[in-house]
């Protein structure tokens, strides 16, 4: 009778928990869409622009690479704003800002303003995904955080997964202008809605159950008010830490695979693989999805392990791993000339960094609760680094050899490098207590 007792007391307790979380999680999905669409709309346009300004495959890489700069450089003060201004100020005038550098990119008639419009949007969008952990650190217990990681995650992949062909025509008809005009103005759109509907768990429709279960799981509602007077010392902390600098060095590894889809896919199948822009745009689409797809499993896989009693180091490890192992498989594209092959093999690759990319629920596991925020920022500016380095690197090899095969070398070898930081340098998965 007891047990019967207590079951229908948990299932009142489920009947009467609000589910104010899972409208946070959608903001962050959509938000996540516009902001991921807007830093890789260059890479559908990146062949026109090439043809229009007259740019050599070098200078172009060096183009790709401008928000990269700005955005790993900011990624530090951009964790220390969010932890002193809070998520919903920070993020919110980071859109506004980055939908405006968005749309004057269409004004470029050379690519020294092209680089620098870049460069300021790598600015707007520093604090960005730190606030994304912020808030999932917050509003999600440990049992479902990293699903809802992989949700809004899947939001990078979203727009070039299933907008791709939409970015390639609007590129070929109305020209690559048009496509930076369209997407900033997308953005600007959604400005009030993110105001509206993102506050702090004690500020919001969540109701005493959902808040309590929400603690139960270790989210960080309680803490939301807490402000910690930041000061350099702390970041000293931070890297004294070596599960972080495991953490940190293999992100590098899995946003190296993102950034060369991000930037260089396309062109790579135009001017490597000899499609026009719109048939680049269709067969673009498939690895995409196939990465969408990919951050959805791993979540989802993350945390059906959790919910089974593995433990955390291994539910969180395991998905990122064999992710980073199998991004390896990109070089296997350099020994076939069957288009459709290609596309299969680069879908596996981008798949595979699809389910690592719930490296972000590890800073919320792993981080101290009071600098959730700071540790993001340094653990995106470790992986944005890549965002600098991956361009140039493949543009200096696209045009010292005319193609790519050097390129995808490069790629597999930095996932290689990130996987095996997870197996031998990351440790145990627990919460840093300083």
């Amino acid at each position: 009778m007891s047990q019967i007792s207590t079951s229908t007391i948990v299932d009142k307790q489920q009947a009467r928990r609000t589910k104010a979380r899972y409208v946070i999680l959608f903001v962050l999905f959509i938000s996540t869409t516009i902001n991921y669409l807007d830093r890789t709309n260059i890479s559908v346009a990146g062949p026109a622009i090439k043809s229009s300004l007259h740019l050599d495959p070098v200078v172009l890489g060096l183009v790709f690479s401008a928000f990269g700069w700005t955005y790993a450089l900011l990624q530090i003060p951009g964790g220390w704003i969010l932890d002193k201004a809070g998520p919903r100020n920070t993020y919110g005038i980071g859109l506004i800002f980055w939908s405006l550098f968005t749309f004057f990119q269409a004004v470029s008639r050379g690519w020294g303003l092209l680089f620098g419009l870049r460069l300021g949007l790598g600015v707007a969008e520093a604090p960005a995904f730190p606030t994304n952990n912020r808030l999932v650190a917050t509003w999600f217990p440990k049992q479902e955080r990293a699903l809802a990681t992989a949700i809004y995650t899947a939001g990078e992949y979203v727009g070039l997964a299933f907008l791709t062909p939409i970015l390639a025509w609007i590129v070929s008809d109305l020209g690559w202008r048009a496509l930076f005009i369209i997407t900033g103005i997308i953005g600007l759109i959604w400005v009030p809605f993110w105001f509206k509907l993102i506050h702090d768990p004690k500020q919001s429709r969540a109701n005493e159950e959902e808040l309590a279960y929400i603690r139960e799981g270790e989210g960080l509602a309680e803490n939301t008010g807490e402000k910690t007077k930041l000061r350099w010392a702390h970041v000293a902390k931070l890297l004294k830490h070596r599960s972080l600098w495991g953490i940190y060095i293999g992100q590098l590894g899995i946003t190296t695979t993102l950034w060369f889809f991000l930037t260089w896919f396309p062109d790579y199948l135009v001017n490597d693989r000899h499609l026009s822009i719109i048939h680049a745009g269709f067969y673009a689409m498939v690895p995409y999805v196939a990465a969408f797809v990919g951050v959805l499993f791993g979540g989802a896989f993350s945390d059906w392990l959790i919910r089974r009693g593995v433990s955390q180091s291994t539910s969180r490890k395991t998905p990122i791993i064999i992710g980073l192992l199998l991004a390896c498989s990109i070089v296997l594209a350099n020994y076939t000339a069957s288009i459709p092959l290609v596309i299969t093999i680069m879908s596996v690759a981008f798949f595979a960094q699809g389910m690592s990319g719930i490296s972000w629920t590890l800073i919320g596991d792993v981080a101290p609760a009071e600098l959730v925020g700071l540790a993001g920022g340094i653990f995106n500016f470790a992986g944005n680094l890549s965002g600098i380095i991956t361009p140039i690197v493949i543009g200096v090899i696209v045009g010292a050899n005319h193609q790519f095969g050097g390129a995808l070398i490069f790629v597999a070898a930095v996932a290689l490098m990130g996987a095996l930081s997870y197996l031998f340098v990351v440790g145990k998965v627990k919460r840093i207590e300083i």
